[in-house]
């Protein structure tokens, strides 16, 4: 899962990123082919409602819930297990080629922030039409925040044989969300399959969102965001490794890594925000 902060981390955000503020988490996750023969698994459901309830804001893709059964039967898990909060959630449309398509779902607290507008990136640039397997679908978050009082989320799933046209034309998906709601304080998240021979080292330079200024990636090269101890791949990302880091759930819950595989072969990545607190409008 990739995350790119644009515009915010040396300048908004730094303000605000303080001790003895309140944090916001904001996590992303694969959940490998998410439906409803998942949440028929009470281990697993039981593991994946430990994982989101560590978040403000989940952005989870590779969801498969082709009936619209499988989200509101992990919702209501998630409320039966955080008792303490209460979580919205908004699904994207059937997104995809042919037969297979995917959903991105976004949960969270309503204590902590509501969607203000949402929607689906039109893939039809006149340069480079139709080049998204799965379109990013947008949302546009309110913060308790003076600084910092609304941020745009943007996932991306590439398609591993694409990734690297995928992961370049998410700058035509910033200026397109930039003329939309003026603004540049937003996020891509995601699993760009940026890794492990889908995307050569060499490629980076001619990749915009990676060489334009003002993007900062939140995971590094280096990182490992796969369960699978026989891989090291930074798929998954962000950037400024202080803030950001993927969530290693198989050590965090004692798990084996057959144990773990059976949630997704992906860990999801944290960022938290140090907030200077105010209400929410």
């Amino acid at each position: 899962t990739s995350l790119v902060w644009i515009g915010l981390c040396f300048v908004a955000l730094l303000p605000i990123f303080s001790l003895g503020t309140a944090a916001f988490r904001i996590c992303a996750f694969n959940a490998q082919r998410f439906a409803e023969g998942k949440v028929n698994k009470p281990k697993v459901v039981d593991i994946l409602v430990k994982i989101l309830a560590r978040c403000d804001i989940s952005v989870l893709q590779e969801v498969m819930d082709a009936k619209g059964k499988a989200v509101p039967a992990l919702m209501n898990a998630l409320h039966q297990y955080d008792d303490q909060h209460s979580y919205s959630y908004l699904t994207s449309p059937l997104l995809g080629r042919g037969n297979y398509q995917e959903r991105y779902v976004y949960i969270y607290r309503n204590q902590k922030t509501q969607i203000l507008d949402y929607y689906t990136y039109e893939d039809m640039h006149p340069d480079r039409p139709d080049v998204f397997a799965r379109e990013p679908f947008i949302a546009r978050f309110s913060m308790a925040n003076k600084e910092l009082p609304e941020l745009v989320l943007i996932p991306q799933h590439t398609m591993p044989s694409k990734a690297e046209a995928e992961i370049d034309a998410l700058y035509d998906v910033f200026l397109n969300v930039q003329e939309r709601w003026a603004t540049e304080d937003m996020i891509f998240l995601g699993d760009f399959n940026a890794d492990c021979g889908y995307v050569a080292k060499k490629r980076w330079k001619d990749i915009r969102l990676r060489q334009k200024p003002g993007f900062h990636w939140l995971i590094g090269d280096q990182a490992d965001t796969t369960v699978r101890e026989k891989t090291h791949c930074a798929y998954d990302r962000w950037d400024q490794d202080c803030l950001a880091k993927p969530y290693n759930f198989t050590r965090a819950l004692g798990l084996s890594e057959e144990e773990a595989l059976e949630i997704s072969d992906h860990y999801p990545v944290e960022v938290e925000l140090k907030l200077l607190p105010t209400s929410l409008p």
